[in-house]
């Protein structure tokens, strides 16, 4: 036998080759996360299942009976916090109870061997746990299938058919433990997402590299990680280049090369080289931990779809009622009555629906689309037309440098202007700062030495630079608060305005410098895109931007998108959402960018891309993990999917019951063989929702 550290309450039960049993003594406090816990526990390298039993105040571990893993476990356990554990969700998986169906069955084996006086009060004992149910559940619910099987099986019994009742009994069992298993198992398929394993993390500090839990990490310090390591933070590339596997966050199987200025993603892994990485989101604000947030609020999502299955299962039990009254009034058959009674729609509507849709949850989730709740697949499979903000999602999220005009060329030159902007803007974490950091870097600029960096917020940034002050940010800083007209340039100014570009001005001393010119590039998957969905069937693609409208009408027709809505400014984005909507569209809008978040939360479904602003990314249904356009056409293929395959299995569900009650009706079917075919279409309908659909 083994130890472990007792002072948390955990003690060592039982050990075969392939399992360990703990008894958790703070098991006894109902207000844990017993879900958070289950995970956590299940997220041990090596283990292939957990189950928690608060009752017995243990736990039990399925492993793969390496000693690797076995250590892990009890280094795991003996590491327990109970105050480190969540609290607010007291849930646990029902655990399928194998028991009563080794009960049954040992009944119906004994049967030949029992007197009828014996085969009478077994028999009833047997059927008592569901006949109780059925009285329980017709005085709080009123009548539900529960109560019909009672009915049924009580029937049975009580006319002398006790080899009938017990092996129907046995039958329902059955049938309950493997729609508790396959329910279960799809649960178990999202909560895989929902803890990420934060790794310990070598952080500068004080000048040394020192290594502390990657949870502890502080915005802005720098992260040392190498091969074979986890990334405990999202962040910046600020020194190294390595291959980064991302297939545990994006789904991408091939590893990315990152290199200075590259974002990086909490998560992922290190296959080649190394990385000095500046932290820009750590602990709850990963990726990693939006995802697990996501994916926590959407396991109690209800879907419209869910809602309507489970009406209609509610519905169908008067159906089975009306049709069992019926034919006892027209035939007096009690045997039919009782086959009727045991035809149950209920179990693969109410629960073929919700698995379908968290195996499309967690299979969107493995391939770089998370979709934050069922809602989000159902919204997606019925839109018809798709509106694209164009910086960010039909360009790339990274601005480029695309010119540096020099405006006193007796006194700068351009690469003197590019240094020394960039060595300023290297202290500011905005897109055109990187972009600026970026193309100096390309061009092997030395940095530029300069005074303190003043930030003036929403504006730009001044510094002292060889004796006189250099001002740089937008047209109307420099113009209206320091003095510094651009007047003389304005036919330069329109010239790139029209182009689409972003401008950064540069000026000192009330004197005119330069200006910077970016612009993002369009994504070379973005042509290819737009054709796919008109080919899945969406009849129009919208494009808003604030770029004059020669140059957008320009890049529509390049795109071979529908319609454009040019010179737009933020504000608008919405207003054009409810215009295509009392046009009769329903529309999903996808976006990138702060002011998106109205237009994501007013469209019928918003998608963001992964490089979306926080607000973006909280406001969306869904959100791309993958920066790459043609992931929005497979999430609407997934969705397409997910919902086809909800439609089909409640056609095979009501189909195939249908025709089994018409049997039992008929008098074709016993009340063993209804229930045999109604147990085998719910489990054949469950385990076709837990493979789900998938994308291609």
């Amino acid at each position: 036998m083994w130890s472990v550290n007792s002072k948390s309450g955990v003690s060592p039960v039982h050990e075969t080759p392939v399992r360990l049993r703990f008894k958790l003594g703070f098991l006894r406090d109902a207000n844990i996360d017993f879900s958070w816990l289950q995970v956590s526990l299940g997220s041990v390298n090596g283990v292939h299942k957990v189950r928690i039993n608060p009752a017995a105040m243990s736990a039990i571990f399925d492993y793969d009976g390496e000693a690797e893993t076995r250590r892990r476990i009890v280094d795991f356990v003996s590491n327990l916090v109970p105050e480190d554990i969540p609290r607010g969700d007291p849930g646990v998986d029902e655990i399928p109870e194998l028991a009563p169906m080794l009960v049954s069955s040992g009944l119906i084996a004994a049967m030949p061997f029992l007197g009828d006086s014996q085969r009478r009060i077994l028999t009833f004992l047997n059927i008592l746990p569901t006949l109780l149910t059925g009285a329980k559940t017709f005085v709080s619910e009123g009548v539900r299938m529960e109560v019909l099987d009672a009915i049924a099986v009580g029937l049975t019994a009580s006319k002398g058919g006790y080899l009938a009742a017990n092996i129907t009994t046995f039958l329902m069992r059955l049938g309950g433990y493997l729609e508790t298993a396959t329910e279960q198992q799809s649960n178990r398929l999202l909560k895989q997402l929902l803890i990420p394993q934060v790794p310990a993390a070598w952080v500068v500090r004080d000048g040394k590299l020192v290594q502390v839990p990657g949870d502890k990490v502080r915005q802005g310090e720098y992260v040392e990680v190498g091969v074979g390591e986890k990334l405990p933070v999202d962040g910046l590339v600020v020194d190294g280049a390595a291959l980064v596997n991302q297939s545990s966050v994006t789904g991408e199987d091939v590893p990315v090369r990152k290199e200075v200025m590259d974002r990086v993603i909490a998560g992922t892994v290190i296959e080649d080289g190394r990385l000095r990485i500046e932290a820009r989101f750590v602990g709850e604000e990963t990726t990693t931990a939006r995802i697990a947030r996501f994916m926590a609020q959407s396991l109690e999502d209800q879907p419209r779809s869910v809602r309507i299955a489970q009406q209609q299962a509610d519905q169908r039990v008067y159906l089975t009622l009306g049709t069992g009254a019926l034919i006892y009034l027209l035939t007096g058959d009690a045997r039919r009555l009782e086959s009727i009674f045991l035809v149950d729609y209920s179990c693969a509507l109410k629960l073929g629906t919700p698995v379908a849709f968290k195996s499309g949850m967690y299979n969107g989730a493995r391939n770089g689309i998370l979709f934050k709740g069922g809602n989000a697949i159902e919204k997606l499979a019925d839109v018809d037309c798709v509106v694209f903000d164009k910086t960010g999602t039909l360009t790339y999220s990274q601005l480029i440098v695309t010119d540096v005009e020099v405006l006193d060329s007796r006194m700068w030159t351009r690469s003197r202007l590019l240094a020394v902007t960039a060595s300023i803007e290297e202290h500011a974490s905005h897109p055109i700062a990187e972009a600026i950091v970026r193309k100096a870097k390309e061009e092997s600029l030395n940095h530029i030495d300069h005074g303190e960096v003043e930030y003036i917020v929403a504006h730009g940034m001044s510094c002292p630079v060889n004796g006189d002050v250099l001002v740089i940010g937008s047209r109307h800083y420099l113009e209206e608060h320091e003095g510094i007209s651009f007047a003389d340039y304005e036919e330069l100014i329109v010239r790139m305005e029209s182009e689409g570009k972003t401008l950064l001005f540069v000026g000192t001393s009330h004197k005119t410098i330069g200006i910077i010119g970016l612009q993002a590039e369009i994504r070379a998957e973005a042509s290819s895109v737009v054709n796919q969905l008109h080919g899945m069937g969406i009849r129009e693609v919208v494009m808003l931007t604030g770029d004059r409208k020669p140059k957008a009408e320009a890049m529509a027709k390049e795109l071979g998108i529908d319609s454009v809505y040019a010179e737009q400014v933020p504000e608008q984005k919405a207003d054009v959402i409810k215009e295509l909507q009392e046009q009769g569209h329903r529309v999903a809008y996808v976006g990138d960018g702060v002011n998106d978040g109205p237009a994501l939360v007013n469209a019928h479904v918003g998608v963001s891309m992964s490089s979306g602003s926080e607000l973006a990314r909280a406001s969306a249904d869904i959100v791309l993990l993958e920066d790459h356009l043609s992931s929005l056409t497979d999430a609407l293929s997934l969705a397409r999917e997910s919902m086809n395959l909800i439609k089909t299995n409640y056609q095979l569900a009501v189909g195939i019951n249908t025709l089994v009650l018409l049997g039992a009706a008929g008098g074709v079917l016993s009340p063993v063989l209804t229930t045999l075919l109604h147990n085998g279409t719910t489990v054949g309908v469950l385990l076709r929702a837990l493979r789900g659909a998938r994308s291609d």
